[in-house]
């Protein structure tokens, strides 16, 4: 039997069946926050056109204002009454829709979108996702949700409802639980660029594929660029503990994040993202496992090398900046 603070700290987790996506829609409309799992990780989602909403989501995060918010739709149709398509990029969403992928596009003229989604910039985010509970929520509820991840801003991204009634069940209406987060990190952000794509957030759709599909260079989003979406400030996805990065050694104390076969043998705490030296399956289990050690009593948390290649550069990404030291900036605990 749970304590009573972990009873009340998980009551809003309800799973996703029919009558529940449909309170989650009424609770939508009314302007509450609500938090689902996608095939990336968990979000916390509000109508993406409603001011005071959207307002809601950067407070519930300790969001910094400039960061803009991804928003999400059925379906490409859908997406085309909110945002302009150049060729390029409706070539990349009719690929890669529905799924892990993100496309940075011209916002119509008129668009009811709050413009707290977008930061004050005139492109919007725009996903199309596949996880079941978020589509069967959009087709309830008819208009484009807003939905970062749901945790602090800067802190871990959560894989599970746990990790979200931990740190905002106090700020969500409700928590829908459902299957499982298959991808475990955030999706790709593409934008159209001139004559090239820019990745603003490596992710399981890799510049490799993209390539691929459109024949077009793909070049990276550098640190200290203006964030033109989420995911690009340099101290992001951090635990509590402190990370340690390519640790082939032991430091007293430190929990370890493995990789494959070849570790210290000698280590007290441990997880291992595969085993095998999947990468895939090292991505699926990156947060959920980071979560884990860093509700250990470990001084710290040592991780293996990752092979930088494929969504390993996504995983890389993801572990360089939760190793970060979070830059000392007012506007990030701004609560709008």
């Amino acid at each position: 039997m749970l304590p009573n603070d972990k009873k009340t700290t998980y009551e809003k987790i309800i799973p996703a069946v029919p009558a529940n996506l449909n309170l989650a829609s009424k609770y939508l409309l009314q302007g509450k926050l609500v938090s689902f799992p996608t095939e990336t990780v968990y979000g916390l989602g509000a109508d993406a056109t409603n001011d005071q909403a959207v307002a809601r989501i950067f407070a519930a995060k300790k969001r910094p204002n400039f960061n803009p918010l991804i928003i999400h739709l059925p379906s490409l149709a859908e997406a085309e009454k909110y945002v302009e398509f150049d060729m390029v990029s409706r070539k990349m969403a009719e690929a890669f829709w529905p799924g892990p992928f993100t496309l940075v596009l011209k916002k119509k003229p008129g668009s009811i979108l709050s413009p707290l989604v977008s930061a004050g910039l005139d492109t919007v985010a725009v996903r199309v996702p596949e996880h079941p509970v978020i589509t069967g929520l959009l087709q309830l509820f008819k208009y484009p949700i807003a939905a970062p991840s749901a945790n602090i801003s800067g802190k871990l991204s959560p894989t599970r409802p746990e990790h979200v009634a931990e740190t905002l069940s106090a700020k969500l209406a409700m928590i829908l639980e459902g299957p499982p987060c298959r991808n475990g990190i955030e999706s790709t952000i593409a934008q159209v660029v001139g004559s090239e794509i820019r990745l603003l957030r490596p992710g399981s759709i890799t510049k490799e594929k993209i390539e691929k599909l459109t024949g077009l260079r793909v070049t990276y989003y550098e640190d200290g660029e203006n964030p033109t979406a989420p995911g690009q400030l340099k101290s992001h996805y951090a635990p509590n503990k402190k990370i340690r990065l390519n640790a082939l050694t032991l430091y007293p104390g430190e929990a370890l994040l493995a990789f494959g076969s070849r570790y210290p043998k000698d280590v007290q705490t441990l997880k291992n993202l595969s085993p095998k030296g999947s990468l895939l399956e090292a991505a699926s289990n990156l947060f959920s496992m980071l979560h884990e050690l860093d509700n250990t009593d470990c001084t710290g948390i040592a991780v293996s090398p990752i092979p930088n290649k494929a969504i390993g550069i996504a995983i890389n990404d993801r572990l360089t900046r939760a190793a970060a030291m979070p830059e000392k900036n007012p506007e990030t605990n701004n609560d709008f």
